[in-house]
């Protein structure tokens, strides 16, 4: 950045959360003022960067994006109610913000003249699919409430491109995990119930047979994404996997992890496997996984 010249002011809705604060952090560093829009119902204060500027709204209350969306040049839009369990227990809430949060903030950043929105996307909106990888080309195959909320969220991004020529981007995450997950509640990953598990000196649950299988990408990988993102050539709605390119079965993960396990029934819901094709990744973003999931998983359970 050039002396006299004002940092560039990008917006992070759920800034407060898990993947959220990771990006806040990483966009400090490169010299971004950065305003984080957080209802604090799951986010915490205390993942909070003080560099940060905090506007507590709700995507929910369009007028309450307005002012964090002044003079802002990107919004990265990782805010949303996930995981599968909660869309099926409570599909009209999450509805509500996974989809009209969306168009909420696509609207405010349009009146707003905001140059780019970069959306965080869902793997889940394959489903299952007759061949690994999945590749972004497939058509969707949504299972469950929480993957057509995000599926809806990805066409209002390509929508609000052709009509209103605001540059957007969607990035389809894999399984992310990594520090700050959720350990309890709605937003919980295999990986962090195994983890609290453990702790808490239980048996690890698995669902069905545990062969089922898992992309799992660290939420440091997915930060850089969403960095190049903001600057890449092409912003034309467009999906682009964001994963390790490798899976894993829920039973190495337990066994990464260790201890007894127990079996249950299978959930609802579910993909079956999933596998990111990272071909645009790479070709549109230069963007390559550098974490190794196995050793991530190992040094999270020594913790």
């Amino acid at each position: 950045m050039s002396e006299g010249r004002s940092p560039r002011t990008v917006v992070v809705t759920g800034g407060a959360g898990f993947i959220g604060s990771h990006l806040v952090e990483a966009l400090i560093a490169k010299g971004l003022r950065v305003r984080v829009v957080d209802n604090l119902a799951t986010g915490r204060r205390e993942y909070l960067h003080p560099a940060a500027e905090l506007v507590v709204a709700d995507i929910r209350d369009p007028k309450s994006l307005l002012p964090a969306f002044n003079n802002a040049e990107c919004v990265f839009h990782t805010a949303a109610m996930p995981r599968v369990m909660l869309s099926i227990e409570r599909p009209v809430e999450t509805h509500i913000v996974n989809v009209v949060g969306t168009l909420n903030v696509l609207v405010a950043a349009r009146d707003c003249r905001v140059r780019r929105v970069i959306y965080s996307g869902s793997s889940s909106v394959y489903g299952n699919q007759p061949v690994l990888p999945l590749t972004e080309a497939m058509a969707p195959n949504p299972l469950n409430p929480y993957a057509l909320q995000k599926l809806t969220g990805e066409h209002y991004m390509r929508i609000f491109h052709r009509l209103f020529g605001l540059e957007t981007l969607v990035l389809r995450y894999f399984n992310v995990f990594g520090p700050r997950m959720a350990t309890e509640g709605a937003y919980v990953t295999v990986i962090s119930v195994f983890l609290r598990q453990k702790r808490a000196g239980e048996p690890l649950t698995i669902h069905g047979d545990g062969t089922q299988t898992r992309d799992f990408t660290h939420v440091s990988d997915v930060v850089r994404a969403n960095i190049l993102a903001m600057d890449s050539k092409v912003a034309d709605g467009r999906a682009i996997n964001i994963g390790r390119g490798r899976n894993l079965s829920v039973n190495r993960v337990a066994e990464l992890v260790g201890g007894s396990t127990i079996h249950v029934a299978p959930r609802p819901g579910d993909a079956r496997d999933t596998l990111a094709d990272l071909t645009q990744a790479r070709e549109i973003l230069g963007w390559e996984p550098q974490i190794e999931t196995e050793e991530a998983i190992r040094a999270m359970a020594r913790e």
